[in-house]
């Protein structure tokens, strides 16, 4: 069992940054891939980014790409997202998740945060 606890999410205006902090209970992070999603309002919840358990790989969304950096600290059982550049379109509640396998694919998470709303003025 993991449990995910999301944290850093603010209302900033367009152009600044924001990290989002994910710190997961249990032994077996390290295990795991963690991914960041986003859900809108009205709209359905979409991949942001994913790094697998070695931080050898990561995979963005298009729309985080250049903008957005992943890393996590397996010592420290947390996950974080740089987020640079920020536009109101990235308004979202921002969920951090995790999965046993390296995927952009949210039904392929087994455990997910609560979230933390990311609110962008222009």
């Amino acid at each position: 069992q993991v449990q995910l606890v999301e944290s850093g999410g603010g209302l900033v205006q367009a152009g600044d940054s924001l990290r989002l902090s994910c710190v997961a209970s249990g032994r077996t992070f390290r295990r795991y891939a963690m991914g960041w999603f986003r859900q809108a309002p009205g709209k359905e919840r979409e991949f942001v980014a994913v790094i697998n358990w070695s931080r050898a790989s990561t995979y963005f969304a298009d729309s985080a790409l250049g903008r957005f950096t992943i890393s996590r600290d397996n010592a420290k059982n947390t996950v974080y997202l740089q987020m640079n550049s920020l536009k109101p379109e990235d308004t979202a509640v921002y969920y951090c998740a995790a999965a046993k396998k390296y995927t952009a694919n949210s039904g392929e998470y087994d455990y997910w945060g609560q979230g933390t709303q990311v609110t962008v003025s222009s």
